[in-house]
């Protein structure tokens, strides 16, 4: 099935941009202790991939986002879940997503931690596509700047489908990759 996948990060570049990122990130707080607020679900493997590779102590926290809904679009109001209290107060604050694309998941879950009074609060993006910003939001840790086209792979998926992808690729016809993947 992937073989008509076109490519646009390939997972030897990923992992390379990744543990780049950790060196980057463990450069800046070195000597502190880091808690990492992933946002869900698209980040996981990103999550997991960066942290096993910093050499800080890390806190992870998590929240969940959502404004896509099963489109390729964002739907509107972002919508933030934890899974219990989160306690950002006094700590220094890292970001983690996957993909920063108009920019309004990333502004609403600043806002909701710059409201728990963190020490520092950063940002780290997997990916951005500055075309689709409607919003200006600031990403500290950058892993690669991609052209406007639905994504999926590593973690980033349509309706749920393709996380699992170990290469970032655009996403072809929607309605002929379903259809595939349904009928396997």
């Amino acid at each position: 099935m992937h073989e008509n996948w076109q490519v646009v990060i390939p997972e030897k570049r990923l992992k390379a941009r990744v543990k780049e990122l950790a060196e980057e990130i463990s450069a800046y707080y070195r000597g502190k202790e880091l808690t990492v607020v992933a946002i869900l679900s698209g980040s996981l493997i990103f999550l997991g991939d960066l942290v096993k590779s910093l050499s800080l102590d890390v806190k992870i926290e998590v929240i969940k986002a959502t404004s896509y809904g099963n489109g390729m679009r964002p739907q509107g109001e972002v919508r933030l879940e934890t899974p219990g209290k989160m306690t950002a107060a006094g700590q220094d604050v890292l970001i983690l997503d996957d993909i920063v694309d108009t920019g309004r998941t990333l502004e609403a879950v600043q806002k909701f931690l710059r409201a728990r009074r963190p020490k520092s609060l950063k940002t780290c993006a997997l990916l951005s596509k500055p075309a689709r910003r409607e919003v200006s939001v600031k990403v500290d840790f950058l892993g690669f700047e991609i052209e406007d086209r639905f994504v999926v792979g590593y973690g980033l998926d349509y309706a749920g489908k393709f996380r699992s992808l170990p290469f970032i690729a655009a996403l072809p016809d929607p309605s002929l990759v379903i259809r595939h993947s349904s009928s396997q």
